[in-house]
């Protein structure tokens, strides 16, 4: 059972960022698997099962992350990542940045949840806005209650050249080239306590709504 991270957890975390080497993580690999690894299964484990309880009709695919950064992707930052994470996403024949996701994610200082996309196609952001402009009244009534809370916030580039202006409501989802409803704080006592699966499963039931709404945009015609 998940029972928390610890200050193990953290001073890895801490130490994978500054000696990013295959010698220190050989050196500190039990610690990593210990503090990091397996609390990060059981939380994801337990609160995928939960929250699939909530919202079977979902059918979430769940995943924890590598810590091992794909060689091609380095670009001078080291051979393994400073964070750790799980998400649960859509089952599509899409590549992960493509698809609609929950996730949760700890680094040494800070932790973050929400819903969105990593990288949202082109394609996908075009049904976005058509859908936005058939019916302005349905993405709304989910911006009105995004506005009436303060624990997620709208994320994510936006184009140079607005692509049209459906008023203030709706601007900014309008123009965004993809985005995530996220949540970022410090760390705190929630990441040291078992109760970190009830915060997880209050902020997803919260985001349920949106991810209704855009679960299947991709079948909206093109």
């Amino acid at each position: 059972m998940f029972q928390g991270f610890t200050q193990q957890t953290l001073g890895f975390l801490k130490g994978i960022g500054i000696y990013n080497e295959k010698s220190w993580f050989e050196e500190h690999k039990q610690q990593y698997r210990q503090h990091l690894l397996m609390p990060m299964r059981q939380l994801a484990a337990e609160t995928y099962d939960a929250f699939q309880n909530l919202y079977p009709q979902f059918d979430l695919e769940p995943k924890v992350c590598r810590i091992y950064r794909d060689i091609r992707r380095c670009h001078g930052k080291g051979p393994y990542k400073d964070r750790l994470w799980f998400t649960f996403s859509q089952r599509m024949e899409e590549d992960m940045s493509a698809k609609l996701t929950f996730w949760f994610e700890l680094a040494a200082e800070s932790w973050s949840y929400g819903l969105g996309y990593y990288q949202a196609k082109p394609a996908l952001m075009a049904k976005h806005r058509a859908r936005i402009d058939r019916q302005p009244q349905r993405l709304a009534k989910l911006a009105r209650r995004l506005q009436k809370q303060k624990e997620f916030v709208l994320e994510g580039p936006a184009y140079v050249r607005p692509k049209g202006d459906p008023g203030p409501l709706l601007r900014d989802w309008y123009n965004k080239k993809s985005f995530a409803l996220s949540h970022e704080e410090a760390v705190g006592p929630d990441i040291f306590s078992p109760a970190l699966i009830d915060r997880l499963l209050e902020g997803y039931s919260f985001l349920a709504p949106f991810y209704e709404y855009f679960s299947d945009l991709a079948q909206d015609a093109d």
